[in-house]
């Protein structure tokens, strides 16, 4: 499937969560068994060409694309998890929202020194998880410098952040004004 006709595949909502927000949901392509296939393969293909020896994923629907992705290149996958899920002793980073704070943490063991770690996640909007994982990653010794979204939301700003910190950012599509 080409990407544009994985992007007639995303359900746009109007007004969710707030007024004036067109809400783009992934559920209606991951719903989708040829969309969810295709989106993975373009991905693990970006992936591939950008020297990927693991995939990381942020919780929650970074693991469904990222997971897959590592899958079909048969390397390992690093979920970037929500605080306090993993059992072990974790690295974490805390990071600012639009209203107050976040936390990412992981096991440091995850990453070898100097690994290639590619990001992949649904969606970058403002790119303030995607940063923050990161920074994560760079903090357990990996080399980052790959990020993948199935969208990118260009009037948020947030591929340009993670460009500004050396990421190179692709994403299978783009919606413009929201």
């Amino acid at each position: 499937m080409t990407t544009e006709a994985l992007r007639a595949l995303v359900r746009t909502v109007p007004d969710f969560p707030e007024p004036g927000i067109q809400f783009r949901d992934i559920t209606t392509l991951i719903g989708h068994s040829q969309g969810m296939a295709a989106s993975v393969h373009h991905l693990a293909d970006l992936a591939r060409a950008g020297g990927a020896q693991k995939i990381a994923g942020m919780e929650a629907r970074g693991f469904i694309f990222g997971a897959a992705v590592a899958v079909t290149l048969g390397i390992g996958f690093v979920p970037v998890r929500k605080p306090g899920k993993l059992p072990i002793k974790t690295i974490g980073i805390d990071y600012a929202l639009e209203y107050g704070t976040d936390r990412l943490e992981m096991d440091p063991a995850a990453v070898n020194p100097g690994e290639n770690v590619v990001i992949v996640d649904d969606l970058i909007a403002t790119g303030g998880t995607a940063l923050a994982a990161t920074e994560l990653l760079r903090m357990a010794g990996a080399q980052v410098a790959h990020a993948l979204f199935v969208i990118d939301l260009p009037d948020l700003g947030g591929a340009d952040r993670l460009r500004g910190a050396g990421v190179n950012v692709d994403a299978l599509m783009h919606f413009e004004g929201d």
